[in-house]
């Protein structure tokens, strides 16, 4: 009875699913895309940021099981150059400082820290750790300089969904379609349209594995406590190489990135 019961609750939601979307969306395209740019406006206007976050990742294993992992953390910037962002996790609890010449990776658990030469902007830096470090920032599309640009790079359909409540926020929602991948985006409605949540599918992967930020205890401007963005080595941790400082990766060690995962 309880396996016919989940079945039947899952053959029902798909055909409301069906159903909700048979009809036209709830606004223009251009309207939506109108409210992503000044999402974009605003961020990029505001010279200091922080906020904490939280996300999920999806895996798949290759016996097709989708897995999700959890972690949180927390983000300052301030703009152009400067960036300090935690994050803990089942399996690393990392800090990423960057000063506007040195990105510092500081392994926790390891109790190690690497140091890269990195000079230029936080968008350099967001480049740098992920195409050479390999070390991606958390929700890096949402502390790009544009993030307008970035976002609809290749989208092929957008639709407005209304609106929704995030974290007791009222926020516009917004999908997205691009070649590989759907997104989501829900954005904080009045005076500062920061985003809420950001969900990123992967439609080309077995069982659309999904990632997902989102986004609480936002504060901008003068709301933003002071720091001066410097690596303190207070526990006497061991400096190596990057490519030894240990698991600081939302994935566990044992989990492999491939064609069949």
């Amino acid at each position: 009875m309880a396996r016919f019961s989940r079945s039947a609750t899952f053959y029902t939601l798909s055909a409301l699913a069906l159903f909700a979307f048979s009809g036209p969306t709830f606004a223009g395209e251009e309207d939506a895309k109108k409210l992503l740019k000044a999402m974009s406006d605003y961020l990029a206007a505001q010279k200091t940021i922080s906020f904490a976050y939280d996300t999920n990742l999806d895996v798949v294993t290759k016996d097709h099981q989708k897995l999700t992992f959890a972690s949180s953390g927390t983000l300052d910037l301030a703009r152009p150059d400067k960036l300090r962002a935690t994050r803990v996790g089942g399996f690393a609890n990392v800090e990423t400082i960057f000063d506007g010449k040195t990105v510092t990776v500081f392994g926790k658990n390891a109790n190690a820290y690497a140091q890269t030469e990195v000079a230029g902007t936080i968008d350099h830096l967001i480049d740098e750790v992920r195409d050479k470090l390999h070390r991606p920032l958390p929700g890096a599309d949402l502390i790009a300089s544009n993030v307008y640009d970035t976002l609809m790079d290749g989208v092929t359909d957008v639709k407005d969904l209304g609106s929704g409540v995030i974290g007791g926020t009222q926020c516009d929602h917004f999908a997205f379609r691009a070649k590989e991948i759907d997104w989501q985006i829900w954005i904080a409605q009045g005076a500062a349209p920061y985003p809420c949540r950001y969900v990123i599918t992967s439609t080309q992967v077995d069982q659309a594995p999904q990632y997902s930020v989102q986004i609480r205890d936002w504060k901008a401007g003068g709301d933003v406590a002071a720091d001066d963005f410097k690596f303190n080595n207070t526990t006497n941790a061991n400096k190596v190489e990057a490519k030894d400082i240990g698991d600081t990766d939302e994935l566990p060690s044992q989990f492999t990135p491939g064609a069949a995962q």
